[in-house]
């Protein structure tokens, strides 16, 4: 259990950092970046769709910190777009009058939908690696967050505001889908996997599991490092970090709601918190039947004890489990059983989404989860990038990197081979768009061989001059990077900061045609449709969303560079066009 690492880390600095350059010509970033200046109420040129709802319009923002640190959420000014021209084209000027959509979508991603009760969490992990923990230097965290009981009401009120949007702000084009790159799910669960679905299809939820008539979760029980909204025994997030008491959440949290439901189609791509235990985990024997039992783990008293506990988990000893649940009392909580914790594995996974969210009769069939579709002149090329073996970063299995390239081959009509040749063949050009949960540089994952890497990923699709786009999240952080192709052009990686995790955004994205040689490619920040302060209500989701996303902001082992620099949010990506 000592392997289980956050996807991001949430204090000190970070275990793998995306690169910040790419090339040499990133450095032009931040000497050539062109400000649009702010919108007034009239239309602005170049921007024929609608801004309100966008973060052109309005961000949000920590506010000056009262006891402890503790900061509510406040209103900004709208944030324009920026125009990044690292691998090269011309930003002529007029583009803006001539442009023509080629393609509108939104992008979701790292949801994760939580069971905040489930016996399958292990919260006595991050709990240990405290700043305060005598046991603070683990590389633990992500298993526990104050705002985790409020996850699918984010999901909610994010449905809500793409609806409300519903078209690009510069194109005007209608979203042609949305998108969710994975970790939809916390922990593999089947009531987590349900609750997201039908959250994006409009059904009614109801985000309890276990006992329907209270909560049975960390939140209510003594251990005083979890944060306690109902009072009682004083908690170290609000005697240190000046966390408040909202009476009555544990049951507004689990109470059902009506879903909206997406105006848009939407596609599903598998994250590593969709497949893994904690998105780490393998599904041992014990993992799985502990998710669907009636014993939950509190936390370990000492190192000794948390090494015994890893294990006995490890070796699957269910003997020493039960030893230890009948003679430790504090280690172990009695919970209500419930088999829709039962975890999935992948297959289990394509099959409760059907093949209305991009999965295809194959999927079903093979089990794989990785899958092409066509929008107008684009191509998009969804990848499966979790590692089954386990651990958070991933990577490509053999065959599935085959079928990427030839995926790539038959959408490019010219191209580079392996050894650079050129190669040209008669086939109808596409631009390329590819779609993961991992980012290139977390692509870095050969557990149970055989693996491909993203250093030989990004050398394919370098080979290609289709390929424009890379559409990904994991590191839970807003982040651009260019990568760059020799002779020109190259292909932009665009990453979407969580739901579930400080600052709780989505991305509008528009590719458009500046008839002159060059592509544009717009990026705009979606918050959610929540109010900026919960103001005190637990009625609806709208409000209860209000509250996670404040509660987020001060989540006390978390790193709040996640919304990124202004260069990583509302941006227009110019690249030469490549036919």
């Amino acid at each position: 259990m000592s392997a289980v690492t956050p996807d991001t880390p949430r204090s000190g600095k970070p275990v793998s950092r995306r690169k910040v350059l790419k090339s040499a010509a990133l450095g032009a970033v931040t000497s050539g970046l062109v400000v649009y200046p702010a919108r007034g109420a009239g239309a602005k040129p170049g921007l024929r769709g609608p801004i309100a709802g966008t973060t052109l319009e309005r961000t949000l923002r920590l506010g000056p910190p009262g006891k402890g640190g503790y900061r509510k959420v406040v209103a900004a000014a709208g944030e324009p777009h920026l125009l990044r021209d690292d691998l090269g084209g011309r930003a002529a000027r007029g583009r803006a009058t001539k442009r023509t959509p080629v393609l509108a979508f939104t992008h979701l991603t790292d949801v994760h939908i939580v069971d905040a009760q489930s016996p399958a969490r292990v919260e006595y992990l991050d709990r240990l690696g405290d700043p305060d923990s005598l046991l603070s230097t683990l590389p633990v965290a992500s298993a526990y967050r104050p705002q985790e009981l409020l996850t699918t009401q984010v999901a909610e009120t994010m449905v809500r505001a793409v609806n409300r949007v519903g078209r690009g702000p510069v194109t005007g084009a209608p979203l042609a889908f949305t998108i969710n790159t994975g970790d939809a799910a916390d922990n593999a669960q089947l009531n987590e996997v349900r609750w997201v679905i039908d959250v994006l299809d409009g059904e009614k939820v109801r985000p309890d599991s276990g006992d329907r008539h209270r909560y049975e979760g960390v939140m209510a029980w003594a251990d005083r490092r979890y944060w306690h909204p109902e009072g009682g025994k004083t908690d170290l997030p609000t005697a240190l970090h000046g966390f408040p008491k909202v009476p009555g959440l544990l049951a507004a949290a689990r109470r059902p709601f009506d879903a909206t439901g997406l105006r848009t189609p939407w596609l599903a791509v598998f994250g590593n918190h969709d497949a893994l235990v904690q998105g780490n985990l393998p599904h041992l024997p014990l993992l799985k039947e502990m998710a669907v039992g009636g014993v939950k783990i509190v936390a370990p008293v000492s190192e000794a004890e948390k090494r015994e506990l890893e294990d006995v988990l490890r070796r699957g000893d269910k003997a020493a489990i039960k030893k230890m649940t009948e003679s430790r009392s504090g280690l172990f909580r009695q919970v209500t059983p419930d088999p829709s914790r039962r975890l999935l594995s992948r297959a289990e996974v394509i099959r409760e989404h059907g093949l209305t969210h991009g999965y295809t009769a194959a999927n079903l069939r093979d089990g794989t989860a990785y899958y092409a579709f066509d929008r107008g002149r684009v191509r998009g090329l969804v990848l499966d990038t979790c590692n089954q073996a386990g651990y958070a970063d991933g990577s490509l299995d053999r065959p599935q990197f085959a079928w990427l390239e030839r995926q790539l081959a038959a959408s490019s009509s010219r191209y580079l081979s392996k050894s650079g040749a050129p190669v040209r063949h008669s086939v109808t050009d596409r631009l390329v768009v590819l779609f993961s949960h991992h980012t290139l540089d977390t692509m870095a994952n050969p557990l149970g061989g055989g693996r491909i890497l993203g250093p030989e990923i990004e050398k394919l699709l370098l080979r290609f001059p289709n390929v424009v786009l890379w559409v990904n999240g994991h590191t839970h952080v807003n982040e651009i990077v260019p990568h760059a192709r020799k002779g020109g052009g190259g292909f932009w990686e665009v990453s979407t900061a969580a739901h579930i995790d400080w600052p709780q955004q989505s991305r509008l994205i528009e590719i458009a045609d500046n008839h002159d040689g060059t592509l544009s490619i717009f990026g705009t920040i979606l918050d959610t449709a929540a109010p900026t302060s919960h103001g005190g209500r637990l009625g609806d989701p709208a409000h209860l969303a209000a509250l996670s996303r404040e509660l987020s902001g001060n989540d006390w082992q978390r790193d709040l560079k996640a919304p990124g620099e202004h260069k990583d949010r509302n941006v227009e990506l110019l690249l030469p066009a490549p036919f």
